[in-house]
This record gives C-alpha cells, structure tokens and sequence, in this order.
C-alpha cells in the first residue's frame, strides 16, 4: 500500500495536469464544497456528543432513581420531615399528604424501599423472631395511625417493617374530634393528636383489603379462595412471607360503653368483616380520644369483650384463623389495674397484648435543657394523647412488668415445660421507640415486636432501616465480646 506522503504527490499531480496545458484557465465563480470527509467527520462528533451526553443524563437518572427511592438516603431523615413541616404547619393536613404520596409513588414504582435484605452474607438473619408461628424477617413494626384505612400497608411494608399495624377502624364511618386535632412539638420530637378514631368503616376498610387479596392471587395464578385456604405459603393478611399485617379495631364514639353488649356488637361486627384479611386483630381498648373506652380495661368488661371477640375470629372462613391481641393504655399502670388485664387476656383466650399507646399525662415529658416555643408550649397543653421519645422508659417498665405477670399466670394455670412455651402470650411493645438500642432493649425486657409511629414523622421513610442497622451493628458488637 502506498504511503501517505506517496498519495499526497499522487493527488497534486493530477490536479496541476490540467493548468499546464492551459495556462489561462476559466475562473470558476461557485463556491468551493467542503470536502465530504470533513462534514462527516463533523456529523460523527456531534452524534458521539449527543451520545455521551444521553448517556450522562440516563446514567444520572438511574442512580437518582436508586438514591432516591433507597431508605437509607440521608435526605429522608434530613430533608423530607422538614420541608413537609414547611410545606403543611398543620400536622393533620401534613399525615394526609405522606400517605397521599407513599401511595401514589408506590402505585408508579417509584416509593421509597429497603433494598438490604435482612439476612447477612451467608443467608442468616440475626433479627429474626418466631411470632405465632410465623419466622418474622425482623422485629420492627409499624404502629396504628399512620395508616388508619389501610390504604398503604404494602408501601409500609417496603420500607421494612416486619409488622404493619392498620386502624384503628371502627364498624360505621365517624369523622372523628372537630379540627385542628393534632398538633407538634417538635423540640421534643413529639405529637399530641386528639383524632378520636376517625375512620371509613369496616365495610370499606374490607372492600379494599379484599381487592387487595384478590389482585394479589390473580397475579400468582390463585383464587381468593386458595389465598384463603393457605395455598401461596403467605400469611393472608401481609401477603408477603415473614411479614404480618395486624388490624386495629375499636367500637364507634356513639356505642355507650356503658352497654357492654352494644360494645361487643361493634367489635363483633369489624371482625366479621376484617378478620378474613387480618393476620392479627388488634382490640383497641386504650385510645384516650374516645370518651370511656379506657373504662373497657377493667376485668369484667375486658374479659366479656375479649372472648366475644376470639369467638368470632374462630368462626373465620379461613384455614388459618387470625390471632387475637389486645392494646392497653401506658396510663393504667398500677399493679392492680395490670393484673386485671393479665387475668382477662387469660380467661378470654386472647394471643397476646400490645404495650403502650398516647398518653394523657403531661409531666416528665420535656427533657432537661429543652426550651420549648411559646407555640409548643400551647400545643403540649392541647387535649389528647402525646406521643414521643419521652415515653420510651414508661414502654420498657410496662413490658417487663407484664412479662413478669404473664408468665406467673401461665405457670400458676398451665404448669411448667412444654404447656408453658406453646401458651406463652406475646407481647409487642409500642411507645417511644427511635433507635435499635431502645429496640433492643424492650425486645430483652419480654417484647417480641418494637414498633415506631411518631420516631416515623420526625425520622423519615429511612427510620425502619436505620433501626435495624443499629440493631445489627451492636449485636455484632456484642458477639466480638463473647
């Protein structure tokens, strides 16, 4: 092959031939084309620029998209909580908006969710617990309130939470307490809300667990009938293996709980209608926001509403019926008061009970060296439940004081060995959780589940994952120390 310099001489040569012969040449008047391996040269750069450029912006596109739906993103503890407490001061209108979002990011891909799995690298999992009978991935769940209608328990459970508590739902709809009805105070990290149940009802909370069911069989080649019967291998209610879905129930503000077969109607009614979807029913006898219903915590109402209500879940047309808990005020905490909760539990064959709930109290709840604004001064006075971090150690107290109580009670009616273990109630333990160091703590006192509600409003959709993380990394400690 000729060398370059060989066909440069080449191509001069045949173009001076011509101007020797005529040494007066026409002057040729048309503009000179561009040579054509230039203008392709250019079209080709500017096509790799458009390239790389496309692929810059796809590739930033992608990792946005992973960061910002990853529950482990910063800017979900440090960001969103603030800008929604700017963008909503009204804390209700503020709840309504984040289950507006979760659930419209969830319907379009696009929700927040915990890609770590919760096994390590050889496929163990240091978190997780046996609970009815069914190996939960990881202790954390998701107390009632967030979600009162169960619009979004399956983005609650992406961001993952082993248990996701929906309600409280009461038989017939109630609007619940005149607004404004919560409130922050947010140098405390805390709440108070006077909701007092506001709910859509059994009827429509059912309608929309059962859709739910169904979508999910169908897309795994299942009837609801099959669902039911166990056939996918998945509790019914969470529809997600080592997960459980609890549904809060509560009788309605006009019911007289003086009327003790009138409250056991209104509880009878949400379990006909929700038990099918439930993996646990969860008897809210504990709401301070709803005039007497802490009176149905005394033993003879409690144990006559209890055994109606295990009763009627029995009846479930299901094969494997939902469990029963009862929920219990963190206020009625003398001796006393928490033995006749133990006995009714006993006698009425309820599964367990779920420690703790907003208190009316309003001492010890604003820590030393905490100024609060004259605002939050007005809000922590507000009527209703308060809801934070200062209520971790009445939590932790509560929980080991009911284990001590009812395992004593287990052994004085069942006796030791084998009896004891299968019958041993199951306590979960709600109030003032915000870190996996308090987790861990009431899971050690006798709980089996720590669930979070407002560490969630202040923490973000990372706080379950941030939980966990704790968890893991002092348990990781403490086996190095072993």
């Amino acid at each position: 092959m000729a060398s370059p310099f060989l066909r440069t001489r080449h191509t001069l040569s045949s173009v001076l031939r011509p101007l020797a012969r005529n040494p007066t040449p026409r002057i040729n008047h048309a503009v000179p084309r561009r040579p054509a391996s230039t203008a392709s040269s250019s079209s080709g750069g500017s096509s790799a620029k458009t390239v790389a450029i496309s692929t810059a912006l796809g590739t930033a596109a992608v990792l946005g998209y992973y960061y910002a739906t990853d529950t482990r993103a910063s800017f979900h503890k440090y960001l969103v909580p603030r800008v929604i407490r700017v963008l909503f001061p009204d804390a209700e209108d503020a709840h309504h908006a984040g289950t507006a979002a979760l659930k419209a990011l969830y319907s379009v891909g696009l929700h927040p969710r915990e890609r770590v799995q919760d096994g390590d690298a050889t496929g163990a999992k240091p978190l997780a617990v046996n609970v009815f009978g069914v190996e939960l991935s990881n202790p954390i769940g998701i107390s009632a309130g967030l979600d009162k209608d169960a619009e979004i328990p399956d983005p609650l459970f992406a961001l993952g939470a082993g248990v996701v508590e929906v309600g409280g739902i009461t038989p017939l709809p109630q609007e619940g307490n005149p607004k404004p009805r919560v409130f922050r105070v947010v140098s405390t990290d805390g709440l108070i809300n006077r909701y007092g149940l506001n709910s859509k009802g059994a009827d429509a909370v059912a309608a929309h667990l059962r859709e739910r069911l169904r979508t999910f069989a169908r897309s795994i080649g299942f009837t609801e009938k099959e669902m039911l019967d166990g056939a996918a291998g998945v509790p019914v209610g969470s529809l997600k293996d080592g997960r459980l879905l609890c549904v809060q129930i509560a009788k309605n503000k006009k019911t007289d709980e003086k009327d003790v077969e009138a409250v056991k109607k209104d509880y009878v009614t949400c379990v006909n209608r929700l038990a099918p979807y439930a993996d646990v029913l969860v008897v809210n006898v504990s709401s301070p926001n709803t005039p007497g219903l802490r009176d149905l915590q005394a033993t003879g109402p409690l144990t006559a509403l209890l055994s109606a209500v295990v009763e009627e879940a029995q009846k479930t047309k299901r094969k494997i019926k939902p469990r029963v808990m009862v929920k219990v005020s963190p206020d009625e905490d003398d001796d006393s008061q928490m033995e006749g909760v133990v006995q009714a539990v006993w006698m009425s064959g309820v599964d367990g009970v779920i420690v703790g709930n907003t208190t009316k109290k309003r001492t010890g709840l604003v820590p030393k060296g905490v100024r609060l604004t004259s605002q939050e001064q007005k809000n922590i006075m507000e009527d209703g439940g308060y809801s934070g971090p200062a209520l971790f150690n009445q939590t932790l107290n509560l929980v080991g004081r009911y284990r001590k109580m009812l395992d004593n009670y287990s052994l004085k009616t069942e006796g030791l060995g084998d009896a004891f273990n299968k019958n041993q109630k199951v306590i979960f333990a709600t109030g003032g959780i915000t870190n996996g160091d308090e987790a861990l703590k009431v899971l050690n006192a006798g709980a089996s589940v720590a669930m979070v509600y407002t560490g969630m409003v202040y923490g973000g959709s990372g706080t379950i994952t941030r939980i966990k993380n704790e968890m893991r990394e002092k348990l990781a400690i403490e086996d190095k120390k072993q």
